[in-house]
């Protein structure tokens, strides 16, 4: 008996995905990538120091993405060569400056569609940053911290159907343990995604901690869930861009969030490159 055939609707991300991976994978030349990055507020100057960019498209031009509106990303897809390993053989990321934010209303599959792309470009191993609120005091803006565990607030998810994906380990411990050893005063806290775009309120940041969280924020839980279907190890990093309400004595303005990610560039340039050349 013939299988029946999987249902379009089902199929379409996977499909995007695919589409949009060989896009990529045709203008760089290649037949598939090592790694992914997700650059988040703070994180963009990475991908200048990590290495020789090979190819560079504007997000609108490849099946499924669309040109970020938000201030702080930069809207392209890179293919990166690096070396890495002890012998220093080239490898390549795929670096998606164009995220899609929940708040966005594009829908979930669009906020997923970035690591699907990378898992059907080859790679293995998916890198998750983002700038992000704080609720530990002692995290002055301009700390990054390794996501050990998030907590979802979206109410929804990126997977579709009888999905059952275990999220155990979910940010990858043998990542955290090879980031620490590059840089070993790197922190970890529990990340919690809002769902945007307006900040937390005081009694929200409360809750929050009362659930355990040290970050809040508005990307990478649902990006993570995504990651774990498409069988990528994921590592995720935020940037504390600012102390979060309740907490910071000043009201939260976006342009401060960029601010702070502007002034911690530098460093997280050169730390997240290291740690790229490591897992990769």
């Amino acid at each position: 008996m013939t299988p029946a055939a999987e249902p379009d609707e089902a199929a379409s991300p996977r499909r995007l995905a695919q589409d949009a991976a060989r896009v990529i994978l045709d203008a760089a030349g290649l037949d598939r990538v090592d790694i992914a990055l997700v650059l988040g507020s703070g994180w963009g100057g990475a991908a200048d120091v990590l290495g020789e960019t090979v190819a560079e498209l504007p997000a609108g031009e490849v099946p499924g993405f669309a040109a970020s509106g938000v201030p702080g990303h930069s809207g392209t897809l890179r293919v990166v060569r690096f070396a890495a390993g002890a012998d220093g053989s080239p490898r390549h990321a795929l670096v998606l400056g164009a995220r899609t934010h929940f708040y966005e209303g594009r829908g979930v599959r669009a906020v997923a569609h970035g690591v699907r792309c990378a898992a059907a470009a080859g790679a293995h191993t998916v890198v998750l940053t983002n700038g992000c609120g704080g609720l530990d005091p002692e995290w002055a803006p301009g700390t990054p911290v390794l996501i050990s565990d998030h907590l979802n607030l979206t109410a929804a998810s990126p997977l579709e159907g009888a999905t059952f994906v275990d999220l155990t380990d979910l940010y990858s411990s043998r990542l955290r343990r090879a980031a620490r050893a590059i840089d070993p005063t790197l922190a970890e806290g529990v990340y919690l995604q809002m769902r945007g775009p307006h900040y937390e309120t005081p009694a929200e940041v409360r809750m929050a901690r009362t659930l355990g969280a040290d970050l809040v924020g508005m990307s990478t839980a649902l990006e993570a869930i995504a990651a774990r279907e498409a069988g990528l190890e994921i590592l995720g990093l935020s940037l504390v861009t600012n102390l979060a309400a309740g907490i910071s004595p000043t009201p939260l303005a976006h342009d401060d969030v960029v601010a702070a990610g502007r002034a911690a560039a530098p460093r997280l340039a050169g730390l997240l490159a290291e740690i790229v050349r490591t897992i990769a």
